[in-house]
C-alpha cells in the first residue's frame, strides 16, 4: 500500500512516475523516519528519538539535500530529536499539522515542509489531507527543480 499511496501522491502533485525506481532517477529519495522494529500500533516518543539516531547519519549521506517532506507526526518528531540532540532548537515547532503548514522552515539549510503521512487507504478517502500532501509535495518539487 505505501507505494501505492505514495506514487499516487507524487503524480497528483504533477511527478510522471510509475515506480519508485523511477522516483529515485528523478533524485527524490524515501526512507522512513524510525529505523528501529516496532513493537507496538504506536511508536513512543523515547523511541522515536533514540531510533532517530540512524536516520540522522542517512540524511548525512546527502550533503545537497535541499528538501525534506516529512510526512507525518513521527517524522516531524524524528527531525526535532536530531536537532536537540545537536543542541539546536526544534526544526519544526510544536502543534497540529494543519497550523505547521505553509510557513518556511529550514534546518541546515535544508527547507523541510510538515505534511500529512501519504501512506494507508485513509489516503484515497480524507481528501482534505490528500489536497494538502500534494500541495506540499508539489512545493518541495518546485524547489528542487
Amino acid at each position: 500500500m505505501f507505494a501505492q499511496t505514495t506514487l499516487q501522491a507524487f503524480r497528483d502533485a504533477g511527478a510522471n512516475v510509475t515506480s519508485v525506481t523511477e522516483l529515485l532517477r528523478q533524485g527524490i529519495y524515501l526512507t522512513t523516519a524510525v529505523k528501529c522494529a516496532k513493537t507496538a500500533y504506536g511508536i513512543k516518543t523515547a523511541t522515536v528519538s533514540t531510533c532517530s539516531e540512524f536516520l540522522e547519519r542517512e540524511l548525512a549521506l546527502f550533503p545537497r539535500l535541499r528538501a525534506a517532506l516529512l510526512m507525518g507526526d513521527v517524522a516531524i518528531k524524528a527531525l526535532n530529536a536530531i536537532a536537540r540532540r545537536s543542541g539546536e532548537r526544534r526544526a519544526i515547532p510544536a502543534g497540529s499539522t494543519y497550523k505547521l503548514r505553509g510557513p518556511e522552515y529550514v534546518w541546515r539549510g535544508i527547507r523541510v515542509f510538515p505534511s500529512y503521512l501519504q501512506a494507508g487507504a485513509s489516503f484515497f478517502i480524507e481528501t482534505s489531507k490528500r489536497r494538502m500532501i500534494t500541495q506540499d509535495i508539489a512545493a518541495a518539487l518546485a524547489l528542487v527543480a
